[in-house]
């Protein structure tokens, strides 16, 4: 053990002119520990939502879009183009496009999807998300099926059975001029996603209906896959837009939301410089305690210095002891942290609205990286307030110390 750990150690264990001094180190260590926890929990809970956000994004979409005019032979391209990426699990064909959809007088506009059923549970859980009737009425009956969002429904005041019809934007020319195209289908299903914006503005035909309602040619509009790894998505987007070039189109999910994912960074960067002000104020706290241990500690240092010590290893001494004081104030922090979020996930402390959010608990992910800048951040300030009281206890004149100390 060092002569600079040893004095700190036994400076951190006596009790220096009664308890004050004691108490006010348990309080800096306590201050870091609870803005390190406070931190840790932010963030965790604030990665929960990001999370299930996106795992929800992706359950409707896919990882990836082509986009483009999917002929026969632009579509084998595309297809033989995915098939080289080894990260592509599956694919399949769609087409989006916009209409309106009107029922019983209440007309809204809405984003049109047209999906294969037999390939598309390989690139999302969107046959998943069925909550009543079935996909099998899309190509059935003599009226076309068409699967529509619970909120879109409930907006409409639609039901299973019920008949919409559809304005098209693509007209049909007649001897009277361009006509909007009107079809009516049958709703034979609802769906909930649990994202908003699709539940409240989405509603799905099979590709074929789709594609003669749409008037699109090739049957297709798109080709959607799905990746092993979710977080390759971006990467493998810009790859696949090089191999294709300037007549496709390539998004990732994220690229596809890419405003809201900005918004959820953006607050997440906010709440850790709110929360890091606690830290900062705890290791200004600490500051103020090692600046009172060095008056107190004026004649021993002096002692000190008169016996040999330098400078340099007093400076030693008030950095080890701010050190183990952050170090003691960051550990408490985790653990804390860590037991804070263990109890959120585990104990429904706070009760969501379940036809809101579509949860009944708040969602808790601890990302190993937040771990690592929240300890390196906290540690960093305690480490930088043990500065100037470092250097300020070595500038003591051992003389006047021993003699005024």
């Amino acid at each position: 053990m060092s002569f600079e750990l040893f004095v700190a150690l036994r400076y951190l264990r006596t009790k220096r002119k009664g308890m004050f001094t004691v108490i006010t180190t348990l309080i800096g260590v306590a201050g870091v520990a609870v803005g390190v926890a406070a931190l840790l929990t932010t963030l965790s809970v604030m990665n929960g939502f990001q999370t299930d956000i996106q795992k929800k994004i992706v359950g409707a979409q896919a990882h990836l879009w082509v986009l483009g005019r999917m002929d026969a032979g632009a579509s084998a391209k595309v297809e033989q183009a995915l098939a080289a990426i080894p990260e592509v699990k599956a694919t399949a064909p769609f087409i989006m496009g916009q209409a309106l959809i009107t029922y019983s007088g209440s007309a809204t506009g809405v984003v049109l999807k047209g999906i294969d059923r037999g390939r598309e549970s390989g690139v999302n859980t969107l046959l998943g998300s069925l909550t009543t009737g079935s996909w099998d009425g899309l190509s059935g009956g003599k009226t076309p099926g068409i699967v529509l969002g619970e909120e879109l429904s409930r907006s409409l005041g639609v039901w299973l059975g019920d008949e919409v019809v559809l304005l098209s934007p693509q007209g049909l020319s007649t001897a009277m001029g361009l006509m909007p195209a009107l079809k009516k289908f049958r709703v034979c299903g609802l769906l909930r996603t649990g994202y908003y914006e699709y539940d409240s503005g989405t509603a799905y035909l099979d590709i074929s209906q789709a594609a003669s309602f749409l008037k699109v040619p090739g049957g297709a509009s798109g080709i959607a896959a799905s990746l092993s790894d979710m977080s390759q998505a971006d990467r493998l987007s810009r790859k696949l837009q090089r191999t294709l070039g300037p007549g496709f189109t390539v998004r990732s999910f994220s690229q596809m939301n890419r405003t809201l994912f900005a918004a959820l960074q953006l607050e997440k960067y906010v709440m850790f410089l709110i929360l890091a002000l606690i830290i900062l104020v705890a290791a200004l706290n600490i500051a103020s305690n090692l600046i009172r241990m060095g008056t107190e500690k004026t004649r021993d240092m002096g002692l000190l210095m008169s016996l040999g010590a330098a400078p340099a290893q007093l400076r030693g001494i008030f950095m080890r002891v701010g050190i183990l004081t952050g170090l003691l104030g960051v550990g408490a922090g985790l653990l804390l942290g860590f037991a804070l979020c263990a109890v959120i996930y585990r104990y429904p402390l706070v009760e969501l609205p379940a036809d809101i959010y579509y949860l009944s608990r708040v969602p808790v992910h601890i990302d190993p990286w937040d771990v690592f800048w929240v300890t390196v951040c906290s540690f960093t300030l305690t480490l930088l307030a043990s500065l100037y009281p470092a250097w300020r206890a070595a500038k003591v004149d051992p003389l006047e110390a021993i003699r005024y100390g």
